[in-house]
């Protein structure tokens, strides 16, 4: 199916990347021109560094203007994704946020606890915001300001309880910037237009003049950006199927400018929805709260077990609190959201359309929900089975973590082959299964070697593990070794 990367080469341009690469294409590794996410000397660069972005957009115009072409570079930023910035964090940030700063959703409770997680999501958008700085000071530098369309956009909402891996409204309106010379004006704001993720790839196209290639589902919202109006875009639908451990909870939604209605299959009451966002501690501080208090008792069996439909009025009720699917005054509503719905489930030959059509029988919704589950647990164990067949590990290194005065010292003591010359060993600290940070030396023959992490006082006491692998990667690692920090 078309690909940004292979759709911009064919237009002429040089095409890069720096950062989630694995997430971009259909398989890995793919024809990139570059990864500049791997500098020449063979490292990686750290994900939670601010500098190092602007360092890889200026080596990737450098390398377009070498073969004498236009770029076309996908920048991934890492931050506000997990793990947040933490205190004593080596990766710095222009702002701090404390907790008394901190905005709470509507979506969420006000809490000390909710409050702290918060303040640090905020402080690594701050950083994320940083990075893009260093992005656009790059940009700039290299005279070629004018001639660069740049398009600023996030994949979904906050990594928190009703966000993330949700179909809620705040789940998916999402940042959009966009900047093109000429074309853009300055702090124009459109906020009564519509965008889908599938439109991105029809624009992008436009704006470098490149045909449509067949199959695509979105439609170009070029238009808008030149004052003009806008097409088939009425609409926004929505999907959600499985998390990143094959568990299925499939969701479909769609929402126009007013309302939000939302199909979920897999309720019955019972089966608990699960999802990244139950390791943060807003999540188990509902757990701890919700038997005190009915309000969040409630918020947390929406949470956890859902409802088969939903319906919200997303003017009057952005933060998505007030089903509204047994309204008599909104039936109307309700049955046109029904059959946008089921129209779009049609054209795009959606498989939920089985349970969709027999919503009103849990066996129907039941029967798809369970045949879903045991397609994905299928292709996950082909996926293992023809997964070429590992080298068998060695005995390399011996790691040995210990708790210092400012943070954790891992001592490595390596034996390192003569055939296997020089290895780079990276060495990861976490904390609750999250990375805190992580770091990678070159070893070689017989010895030991220190790493040191200074931590902050207040994560001294929590439950902090090591995890080291040896070799370049960690799908083709020697050996790899986790262990606990006593």
């Amino acid at each position: 199916y078309p690909v940004f990367c292979d759709i911009m080469q064919k237009a002429g341009y040089f095409a890069a990347i720096r950062g989630k690469v694995s997430h971009s294409t259909p398989f890995q590794p793919y024809r990139w021109d570059v990864d500049l996410t791997i500098n020449e000397d063979g490292s990686k660069e750290h994900i939670k560094d601010v500098a190092s972005y602007g360092a890889s957009l200026k080596r990737g115009i450098a390398l377009a203007k070498q073969v004498n072409k236009p770029f076309a570079i996908n920048i991934n930023i890492s931050d506000p994704h997990k793990p947040f910035w933490f205190k004593g964090d080596p990766h710095g940030v222009s702002k701090i946020y404390s907790p008394e700063e901190a905005p709470i959703p509507g979506f969420l409770f006000d809490d000390p606890v909710v409050r702290e997680e918060l303040a640090l999501y905020y402080t690594s958008v701050r950083r994320a915001d940083d990075a893009l700085g260093a992005i656009l000071d790059a940009l700039n530098a290299s005279g070629e300001k004018e001639n660069t369309i740049v398009v600023f956009l996030s994949d979904h909402g906050m990594p928190l309880p009703f966000a993330k891996t949700q179909l809620y409204h705040h789940s998916t309106r999402t940042p959009l910037i966009i900047r093109w010379p000429g074309v853009t004006q300055p702090g124009a704001v459109d906020d009564r237009h519509m965008v889908s993720a599938i439109d991105f790839l029809p624009t992008f196209c436009d704006m470098v003049h490149a045909p449509h290639p067949d199959g695509l589902q979105g439609t170009s919202f070029e238009p808008l950006l030149q004052g003009k109006s806008q097409q088939g875009r009425t609409a926004v639908f929505k999907e959600y199927n499985e998390n990143a451990g094959g568990n299925r909870h499939p969701m479909r939604g769609v929402e126009t400018p007013e309302y939000l209605y939302l199909f979920n299959p897999w309720s019955d009451g019972e089966d608990i929805m699960r999802t990244a966002t139950q390791g943060t501690k807003t999540y188990k501080r509902m757990k701890e709260l919700a038997p005190t208090s009915e309000s969040i008792q409630k918020r947390l069996d929406l949470f956890e077990h859902r409802v088969v439909e939903e319906l919200y009025n997303v003017q009057e009720d952005p933060d998505c609190l007030i089903n509204l699917i047994t309204s008599k005054s909104h039936k109307v509503v309700l049955d046109d959201m029904r059959n946008k719905l089921k129209n779009w489930m049609e054209e795009t030959s959606d498989p939920a359309l089985v349970a969709f059509k027999g919503r009103e029988d849990e066996a129907t919704r039941r029967a798809y929900v369970d045949k879903s589950q045991e397609e994905s647990n299928a292709r996950r164990a082909a996926r293992r089975k023809n997964k070429p067949t590992k080298k068998k590990k060695q005995k390399l290194i011996k790691v040995i973590p210990k708790r210092t005065i400012d943070g954790v010292s891992v001592l490595i003591e390596h034996t390192i082959p003569k055939q296997l010359e020089v290895q780079q060993i990276h060495v990861t600290l976490k904390q609750d299964g999250e990375r805190l940070e992580r770091k990678i030396i070159d070893v070689s023959g017989a010895g030991k070697t220190e790493v040191a992490f200074p931590i902050p006082s207040d994560l001294r006491n929590t439950g902090l593990s090591v995890a080291v692998f040896v070799g370049d990667d960690y799908s083709e690692n020697l050996q790899h070794v986790v262990t606990s920090v006593k």
